[in-house]
């Protein structure tokens, strides 16, 4: 049962940084992929960044050269460091975590390809 818990969110001024945790728990942590994702009131659930096993990764066009997705295998955590945050940066961040075999190495920001999901964070940019 796979178990994921962020941690990290807060309120941040613009260009400010972050860094969000996700520890998880219940399933072997290498032998998944990874994403965060994030959803503002009144909006869709967004693909932020996704990291698979060997270490590949896949940023939003919007996140890119400020966001940056990590994992710590040893520690069952993934992470994303946040730099030069925007006010449009401000929503719920979710963790989440798939195993389907085709995207084993192909970062992917599709929420399809993803079967646990974390509570999330929020993260508030003024």
């Amino acid at each position: 049962h796979v178990q994921l818990v962020e941690s990290g969110g807060g309120s941040v001024q613009a260009g400010g940084s972050l860094r969000l945790s996700c520890a998880a728990s219940g399933y072997t942590f290498s032998r998944y992929y990874m994403a965060w994702f994030r959803q503002a009131p009144g909006k869709e659930r967004e693909g932020v960044a996704s990291i698979v096993s060997n270490g590949g990764a896949k940023y939003a066009e919007s996140v890119k050269g400020r966001f940056t997705i990590s994992k710590d295998n040893a520690k069952n955590t993934l992470y994303l460091q946040m730099n030069s945050l925007k006010p449009d940066d401000t929503a719920m961040y979710i963790c989440a975590a798939g195993s389907t075999g085709y995207f084993l190495d192909r970062p992917t920001l599709n929420s399809g390809a993803y079967s646990g999901w974390g509570q999330g964070t929020q993260v508030t940019v003024s």
